[in-house]
């Protein structure tokens, strides 16, 4: 996964925000604790209206949001990573969608919406996706 390259100079916090119902709780933090980017430290935040996405640099999307999804994409900025697990996630313009497949989760990726937002995904991350869609 690949952002601009002013999304992630100097140290300033990489924030992967959570939209809605928060079902991840204390795991996230813990999982994120003393993590980096290059220089930047990630930090968890828990948002409740996407324009308070505006410095999220990865964004989950709760499936409690899903009755609101088509208002809130078109309202995500540029070089946001966009991630889910609601049915249709990627089908409706979301970028990664997790989906459960026996007992394991694997994901989906809308490339082009990715691409539209200024971020390039590896082909590393693409050849084990279940499902890359590649249109709009």
């Amino acid at each position: 996964m690949e952002w601009p390259s002013e999304m992630t100079a100097g140290d300033a916090p990489f924030y992967v925000c959570v939209l809605g119902q928060d079902s991840f709780g204390p795991a996230l933090d813990a999982a994120l604790s003393g993590e980096k980017i290059g220089h930047a430290p990630l930090v968890p935040k828990r948002i409740s209206r996407v324009e308070e996405a505006v410095d999220c640099r990865l964004l989950f999307i709760s499936a409690s949001e899903d009755s609101r999804l088509t208002t809130i994409l078109p309202g995500v900025g540029k070089s946001i990573l966009t991630v889910g697990d609601m049915p249709g996630f990627t089908q409706r313009g979301g970028m990664i969608q997790f989906v459960v497949e026996g007992n394991r989760v694997r994901f989906e990726i809308n490339l082009a919406a990715a691409q539209h937002a200024g971020l390039n995904l590896g082909s590393d991350l693409l050849k084990v996706a279940t499902t890359v869609r590649r249109g709009l």
